[in-house]
């Protein structure tokens, strides 16, 4: 199933989307809910973030095949990082380009978006605290990642995870084709059967380091073709059975 989250007047919303006509929910996405009769469509109401978290979680090297673009050794944990929540924005936003970098780059990733606080899960619980999963594009500032020589600045500008807009339930995280595409050219093209480590086994590591909290998101890793963003690109994350990831690049 695909959902969504959408504000409407004052209030906000999850809905079960199909094409342009979304059906409301009641109750919690996170526990319990039901379908009701109120029906919207797409271009009527304001399309949010899946989800508010309180961080987000993103892993580093996580493809054999951008390990072997890049000529590096596969790691023997995952490499994580953290970006803070004033990083999201939704499908059609504005990722803007900062005055401090000259230097930005697009990485399309596959996320997980966390469905009850929880800590120290085993791989074979992973799946009962999974919600679903998104798109996300884990915007660099590649200039000041080489000059910091750690990675906190260069991620954590405003407007730099886009993420969503749908949440997709109910699939097989480990075998989908992942792609970036840049003013309707392909630069990223890969599956995440590629992965060196599985959801399972990264959700996991996560969790024995740190409490998640519902709603949190995990960016999975991005494959080769990295690349550079300009003010006035239009790029997309698209991922089989999950969605499109639709933003323009602007000046900040």
């Amino acid at each position: 199933m695909k959902f969504i989250r959408f504000q409407k007047g004052e209030d906000i919303y999850y809905g079960m989307i199909n094409g342009q006509r979304i059906k409301g929910l009641d109750g919690d996405i996170y526990s319990n809910y039901g379908l009701t009769n109120r029906e919207y469509f797409l271009d009527e109401v304001e399309v949010l973030p899946p989800s508010d978290p309180s961080k987000i979680v993103c892993v580093g090297l996580n493809y054999k095949d951008h390990a072997k673009e890049l000529e590096m050794e596969l790691p023997e944990d995952p490499i994580i990082f953290l970006k803070p929540n004033t990083t999201i924005i939704s499908g059609g936003e504005a990722i803007k380009y900062p005055i401090a970098s000259k230097r930005v780059d697009y990485e399309a990733e596959l996320a997980v978006i966390i469905k009850d606080d929880v800590k120290n899960l085993s791989k074979e619980e992973v799946k009962d605290y999974i919600l679903g999963y998104t798109c996300f594009n884990d915007i660099t500032a590649r200039d000041l990642q080489a000059k910091d020589g750690q990675w906190s600045r260069a991620k954590s500008f405003d407007t730099f995870a886009p993420v969503g807009p749908i949440i997709s339930t109910g699939i097989d995280p480990d075998n989908l084709k992942i792609e970036l595409i840049k003013n309707d050219i392909v630069k990223q093209s890969s599956n995440t059967s590629q992965m060196i480590f599985s959801i399972d086994e990264i959700v996991a590591f996560i969790s024995s380091i740190m409490t998640l909290r519902r709603g949190d998101i995990i960016a999975t890793g991005t494959p080769p073709g990295v690349g550079e963003l300009r003010v006035g690109d239009k790029v997309e994350v698209r991922i089989e059975r999950v969605g499109s990831l639709v933003n323009t690049v602007v000046e900040d």
